[in-house]
């Protein structure tokens, strides 16, 4: 398997970009030319084009773009991270409950999924957000807690196949507790497509968190994340097109390098697409 996956070159390609951005978010007090949130009100430094001094050009309060967008890049990927870790965590524990007893639990279980994915995601997290106001950590908590319901039908799914398993019926007859088997014999065996699952949720959350900091319901200035530095880029498009191009082009090739590599291991891991 692992000599499969060093062959996809789209997964090579989506890790090595991946790798470089959170090293990038990581060192960014290394990596960053100058305080991204140090103001230069002189005319001559506000809206400078890219240049050896500010490697990304500067915005209408003269900070460094470069700058802001390395450390804006920790803030969005950090929110991505968290969010999705949220979900697994939901995701995993009620849809393996839910698959393992089945029964009223998986009836009761599956209604409020049902219940949650009868509302828009992207309007439920603005309506939560509305009353309780934006901040970066109810950012992450929101994006987790409102996306989890299709990881928790798929581990669902998982759990109802594998429980059936010889596997499982010996670990039943030898007395072991129905914890151990669910979490110890039986998520091990699921957690292939929960992987592939988080993976694709990892590009989806950055994207999401970006949309809400746009709109202003995100992480808020002076904190840079690149929703809002599109934000503020957005009045200053005509002259300069270097706020909305350089952390549109980040939020692109984030989002798209998790997403291949998402594809990459759904291919390889799904028998049936292997033979397509």
């Amino acid at each position: 398997m692992s000599k499969e996956i060093l062959k996809n070159k789209q997964i090579l390609f989506g890790l090595t970009v991946i790798i470089i951005m959170y090293a990038v978010a990581i060192f960014a007090p290394l990596v960053a030319t100058h305080d991204p949130n140090a103001l230069n009100l002189d005319h001559k430094e506000r809206l400078l084009p890219p240049s050896k001094e500010h490697l990304l050009g500067t915005d209408d309060l003269g900070r460094d773009l470069f700058s802001r967008m390395v450390y804006g890049a920790r803030i969005s990927l950090s929110i991505g991270f968290i969010a999705v870790a949220i979900m697994l965590l939901i995701g995993v524990v009620l849809g393996a409950i839910a698959g393992y007893h089945g029964g009223w639990i998986d009836s009761l279980i599956m209604r409020i999924i049902e219940v949650m994915m009868c509302f828009p995601s992207f309007y439920l997290i603005l309506m939560i957000l509305a009353f309780l106001g934006p901040s970066i950590v109810y950012v992450m908590i929101v994006i987790g807690i409102t996306s989890w319901m299709g990881l928790a039908r798929l581990v669902r799914a998982e759990f109802l196949s594998l429980r059936e398993r010889d596997f499982t019926i010996a670990a039943r007859a030898l007395g072991a507790s129905d914890s151990r088997i669910a979490f110890r014999h039986i998520l091990p065996n699921a957690l292939a497509p929960v992987f592939v699952s988080a993976t694709l949720n990892l590009g989806g959350a950055i994207l999401l968190e970006s949309g809400l900091s746009f709109l202003g319901l995100g992480v808020q200035i002076p904190t840079p994340s690149w929703g809002n530095i599109i934000s503020t880029g957005r009045f200053y498009i005509d002259s300069a097109w270097w706020l909305t191009l350089f952390p549109g082009l980040a939020i692109l090739v984030t989002v798209l390098s998790f997403y291949l590599v998402g594809e990459g291991l759904r291919t390889i891991l799904d028998p049936r697409l292997q033979k397509l």
